[in-house]
C-alpha cells in the first residue's frame, strides 16, 4: 500500500532510513512497520525435493530499483524439523546461501538460494531411520534484511517478514483424493480430450504412511523422486499424447501385505477410469523397489488390466519368495524391468535379473551405476532413469515402448 504525503511528513528525517523501520524506531516516527509475506517455491530434484527460491510480496511497495538489490541484501536461515517426534530428528537449522537478489515480472522480489543434489539445508524432506520413512519437515524460514532496497526512489526497509506456503507447480498440478476403502492418492489430469491413457505410479517403501503415528501425508510420493512427476512434464505427455497420472500412497509398505493392497490399488485405478475419460486398454503399473514388488504383483493378481508393467529394483526373492516363479512365468502383462548391478539394497541378480529371467518375454535394462547429470546417486535409485525416460533397447525409449502398448483381450 502507498504511503501518503501525511505519513511521510510524520516520518520527517526518519524517512531516510525508509519507508518503514523495525521497532522502537518505527514506533517513535509514527511509521507502522511494514510486513511481507513471501512463499517458499521448491522443486523436485531426482533426490528429492528441495527449496530453491523465496519470492517476498513486494509488488505492493514498487516500483523496485534492480540496481538496489544484491545477493547481500537479505540473508536467509531455516530450521526444520520433524513432525513426528523422534530421535535423531533428520531436520537440520542452517543458513542458505542467497546466490542473487531479483525483481520478477510481478514486481516481487526473488530470492535465489543455492541448491544441489546432495546439498544440505534445502530438503523438504527427511528419513526418519526409526520408521524406515520420509516425512514433509516442519520448515521455518527466517528473513534479515541487511540493507534497504529502493521502492517508489524511496529507501525500504521490511519490518516483517511472513511465511507462506510452500509451492511447487509441478506437485501442485496433482489433485488430493480417497478412495473409498481409505487409501489416499494424488491425480494428474492432461489437457487432451477424448480417452488418455493412465500411468500408476507405485512408490518405494519410504513414501509410505507410518499409522502408527498418524502420519498419513499423501505428500512424499511426489516430492521424494520424479518417479511420477515424469510422466506428467511436458516430454511425458507428449509422447504418451496425454497421460492420467495416478500416485496411491500405502497406509505402510506395500509389501508387507501386497495380496490386500492389490485390490486396493485397483479400487483406485477403476475409481479414476469410472470419473475421467480414461482408456482401459492403456492403463500402464510403474513402480521402484517396493513399488517395483507391487507393480509384479499387480500383474500376477490382474493379469487382464494393464497394457504394461515397469518394474524398477523390485524384490520378488525371499524365504518364501514374495512372488514364486511360478506366479512370475504366468504374467502375460508386457512387462520391462530396470535396475543397477550396484544396488546394494536389492540383490539385482536376486530379483530383477532373475524375474527377466523367468518373465515370458520381458525386457530389461541393466545399469553400472546410476549417475545423473555428473551426480552418482546410490546404486538403488535407477529409478531415476525411468523417471528421466532413458532406458532403450534398440533406440525405443521405455515411454516410447509403454505408450505403444495396449491391453491384450
Amino acid at each position: 500500500m502507498p504511503l501518503s504525503r501525511r505519513t511521510v511528513l510524520a516520518a520527517g528525517a526518519g524517512a531516510a532510513a525508509g519507508l518503514a523501520i523495525p521497532g522502537a524506531a518505527a514506533q517513535a516516527g509514527g511509521n507502522k512497520a511494514t510486513t511481507v509475506g513471501f512463499t517458499l517455491n521448491a522443486v523436485t530434484l531426482d533426490g528429492g525435493e528441495q527449496v530453491v527460491s523465496l519470492t517476498l510480496g513486494t509488488r505492493r511497495l514498487g516500483p523496485i530499483s534492480r540496481a538496489s538489490l544484491t545477493p547481500g541484501t537479505f540473508s536467509v536461515h531455516v530450521k526444520a524439523t520433524s513432525p513426528i517426534a523422534v530421535t535423531p530428528d533428520p531436520g537440520y537449522d542452517l543458513d542458505r546461501v542467497v546466490t542473487a537478489a531479483r525483481v520478477d515480472r510481478h514486481g516481487d522480489i526473488v530470492l535465489e538460494l543455492s541448491y544441489a543434489e546432495g546439498q544440505p539445508g534445502g530438503g523438504t524432506l527427511g528419513y526418519l531411520v526409526s520408521r524406515s520413512r520420509n516425512v514433509r519437515l516442519n520448515l521455518t524460514y527466517t528473513i534479515t534484511q541487511n540493507a534497504p532496497f529502493v521502492a517508489r526512489g524511496r529507501p525500504v526497509t521490511v519490518g516483517t517478514f511472513v511465511q507462506g506456503r510452500l509451492s511447487n507447480p509441478e506437485v501442485d498440478a496433482y489433485s488430493y483424493h480417497t478412495s473409498k476403502d481409505g487409501m489416499k492418492y494424488r491425480l494428474f489430469s492432461p489437457r487432451s480430450q477424448g480417452k488418455r491413457p493412465l500411468v500408476v505410479w507405485l512408490h518405494g517403501g519410504g513414501e509410505g504412511a507410518s499409522l502408527p503415528d498418524g502420519y498419513y501425508d499423501n505428500e512424499t510420493t511426489l516430492r521424494a523422486n520424479r518417479g511420477a512427476l515424469g510422466f506428467s512434464t511436458p516430454q511425458g505427455q507428449r509422447i504418451f499424447h496425454g497421460a492420467y497420472v495416478v500416485a496411491p500412497q500405502s497406509f505402510s509398505a506395500w509389501m508387507l501385505d501386497g495380496p490386500r493392497f492389490a485390490p486396493l490399488i485397483r479400487q483406485i485405478v477403476d475409481e479414476v477410469a469410472r470419473r475421467h475419460n480414461v482408456d482401459r486398454d492403456r492403463v500402464h503399473v510403474v513402480g521402484c523397489s517396493n513399488g517395483g514388488y507391487m507393480s509384479l504383483k499387480m500383474t500376477t493378481v490382474y493379469p487382464d488390466v494393464f497394457a504394461s508393467s515397469v518394474p524398477i529394483c523390485g524384490i520378488v526373492a525371499g524365504n518364501p519368495p514374495l512372488i514364486p516363479d511360478p506366479e512370475l512365468a504366468a504374467i502375460t502383462t508386457p512387462t520391462w524391468l530396470v535396475t543397477s548391478l550396484d544396488d546394494d539394497t536389492v540383490d539385482p541378480v536376486a530379483n530383477t535379473v532373475h524375474a527377466h529371467d523367468v518373465i515370458p518375454r520381458s525386457r530389461v535394462t541393466l545399469y553400472d551405476n546410476v549417475i545423473w547429470n555428473g551426480h552418482q546417486f546410490p546404486g538403488h535409485w535407477s529409478w531415476i532413469y525411468v523417471a528421466r525416460n532413458d532406458p532403450s533397447i534398440n533406440g525405443l525409449h521405455i515411454w516410447q515402448w509403454m505408450s505403444r502398448q495396449h491391453r491384450r483381450d
